[in-house]
């Protein structure tokens, strides 16, 4: 099991300049951390030299790369319109040409259809989407595999998504698609609205959890809210979790990322980096003791 931070935890926007992206990276192996996500976005914004540069800084810092992406409605891989679809499709393989040149491979999000995604339009149903979603799936994880890219599918709650609520769902989502790269991605903050129990779904995921985002039911880091850590970290033994386990806390409001996340007031107490920073290593001291991690 290996932890990582998201790379939006400091800052206010949802894209970060190729040198705030390095800094990011420094400090998150400074602050303990074996990976941190960054947006998909700001890699294919990305040249081929500047790839090949953060790949190399990641390595010397000891931190692997993974990756975050959410399609647009217009990008909308389940939509009816079939150009909307094949919009959505193309982009993603363009996406991973520039994952595989920066070492990440590893994409986790809602590929499966867009974000926010939240009521069934007229004229078609829940199940119609989710068939036109698992086609487009099968063509994108074969070019995600052309590239070594592993898809970690999020499950969000009902106020961001219909498709996708459960662990139960997108587990028999994952095996429709029938592909060895299509992995579940489950979210505590997501959990605790729609699963019954937490644990129990872990182990429903089982060998097809690959991918695991975590903070608390108020967004804030991990261990200032009521989750059910140690509950977790049983769930994750019991299948015998080897994936990654990432940070996503947002605390900061009044910015694109607050907005956008529903963060209406400051969650932070006013902390400036120093205290954020502060924060985060307290918080991941506190996740390896609660999830049994003897390595402190």
């Amino acid at each position: 099991m290996k932890f990582g931070i998201y790379h939006v935890y400091w800052g206010r926007q949802w894209n970060d300049p190729f040198e705030v992206t390095c800094e990011k990276c420094r400090k998150a192996s400074r602050m303990g951390f074996d990976v941190l996500e960054v947006n998909a976005v700001d890699l294919a914004a990305l040249d081929a030299a500047k790839l090949a540069d953060l790949r190399s800084l990641a390595s010397d810092c000891g931190i692997r790369l993974t990756a975050g992406s959410g399609l647009t409605p217009q990008r909308n891989v389940a939509s009816e319109n079939p150009e909307i679809r094949r919009a959505g499709i193309e982009y993603l393989k363009r996406t991973f040409e520039c994952l595989d040149r920066a070492g990440v491979h590893k994409l986790a999000g809602m590929m499966y259809s867009c974000w926010p995604e939240t009521a069934v339009r007229k004229g078609t149903t829940k199940e119609a989407h989710r068939e036109r979603s698992i086609l487009s799936l099968r063509e994108i994880a074969d070019a995600a595999a052309d590239h070594g890219v592993q898809l970690m599918l999020e499950v969000a709650n009902r106020f961001e998504c219909f498709l996708l609520n459960t662990s139960e769902e997108a587990t028999a989502y994952v095996k429709e698609v029938g592909k060895q790269n299509v992995f579940v991605m489950l979210d505590s903050f997501h959990m605790n609205i729609e699963e019954d129990h937490i644990g129990d779904a872990i182990r429903t995921a089982g060998r097809y959890l690959g991918h695991l985002h975590i903070g608390e039911s108020n967004r804030k880091v991990p261990g200032k809210g009521h989750i059910p850590w140690k509950e977790i970290g049983q769930g994750l033994r019991d299948i015998d979790f080897s994936g990654d386990v990432v940070m996503e806390p947002f605390v900061l409001h009044n910015c694109p990322v607050g907005d956008d996340i529903g963060v209406w007031r400051d969650l932070s107490d006013g902390a400036d980096e120093a205290r954020l920073d502060s924060d985060l290593e307290e918080s991941l001291r506190f996740l390896k003791k609660e999830f049994g991690v003897s390595s402190l």
